[in-house]
């Protein structure tokens, strides 16, 4: 069995502190994310507490090939690939995916979301992509001089120092460590319909989320920022099958990640963080103004609730 790296233990070691909510506020790159797109959608939703959950069959499906794909690497990192490769992957993501819609339909008040025609698609697509990752985890990921740091590692701290009560809370889907370079890299897992076009590579607010989770795995672990890299690895559900080139079913995206990249997402939260909290962490009681598009409100819980909001655009 490999030595494990000090700096391994120490970051496998860490215990961060609770969010204690009678006094503390917890934001993530989901809120941000939808105050971006939205100022009165994410005041209905956050602060004003008018949660209108949301079920969706790409949901559970993604949550099910995370948790199938992190088991997998797991296991990989910590026994062996041989042990790895033993696991019935399979029967382990139909448990997860039957589970997770369980879940989801006993949260969504015992009411379907998908049809036994759309759960068999996508289990199906989900069964292809693990299987190719199976088949080719030597061209993603390897074990030799490579260490697993952890699998969903908790971020929990201040990111604007003048709201301490405001704690930006998240967790990184998979962080490695290359021994020889010192290097970690951490990976955000995203399930795409066919993968991410050129449009969704240049979506700025889209790459916040891992230059937020670099920036912040740095100053929680003590790590230089310059050891760290980062690395969208997207699943596709569908490949174009009359492709005249060999299609893949993993897509690996790496954004630009220096420090003015890491700059502005930086100064996105903290600019978020201002306009929605006072100093004590206490919500501001600012008017929130909708910013309606057709593409921000065809998928948004308040559409058709005009006591929250009238603004939507759905033609």
């Amino acid at each position: 069995m490999k030595k494990i790296p000090s700096i391994i233990k120490k970051i496998q070691d860490f215990k961060p502190v609770a969010v204690d909510y009678a006094f503390q506020k917890s934001i993530s790159y989901s809120q941000l994310s939808m105050f971006l797109s939205c100022p009165k959608k994410w005041a209905l939703q956050y602060r004003d507490g008018h949660k209108v959950p949301s079920f969706s069959i790409n949901m559970t499906f993604g949550t099910a090939v995370h948790e199938t794909l992190q088991n997998y690497l797991s296991v990989m990192y910590n026994e062996s690939g041989v042990k790895a490769d033993a696991i019935n992957i399979e029967e382990y993501f139909e448990e997860r995916f039957r589970e997770n819609y369980a879940k989801g339909y006993k949260d969504n008040k015992n009411v379907h979301y998908s049809s036994p025609k759309e759960m068999r698609e996508f289990y199906e697509d989900g069964l292809a992509i693990l299987d190719f990752i199976k088949k080719k985890r030597g061209d993603y990921f390897s074990i030799k001089e490579w260490h697993l740091v952890g699998i969903e590692v908790p971020i929990i701290i201040a990111p604007n120092k003048s709201h301490n009560n405001v704690l930006f809370n998240g967790f990184i889907d998979l962080v490695l460590y290359h021994e020889p370079t010192e290097k970690f890299v951490i990976y955000d897992i995203k399930t795409s319909g066919r993968g991410w076009s050129d449009k969704e590579k240049k979506d700025e607010v889209k790459q916040f989320q891992i230059l937020l989770y670099k920036q912040y795995f740095s100053e929680q672990f003590g790590v230089d920022i310059e050891n760290i890299d980062v690395e969208f690895f997207i699943v596709k559900r569908k490949i174009w099958e009359q492709s005249e080139y060999p299609q893949k079913r993993v897509q690996q995206f790496v954004p630009a990640n220096g420090k003015t990249k890491v700059k502005k997402a930086k100064v996105a939260l903290d600019t978020f963080v201002d306009e929605v909290f006072n100093l004590d962490g206490s919500y501001k009681n600012t008017d929130h103004q909708a910013t309606p598009s057709k593409s921000s409100c065809l998928y948004c819980q308040y559409k058709d609730k005009k006591d929250f909001c009238d603004k939507a655009i759905l033609k």
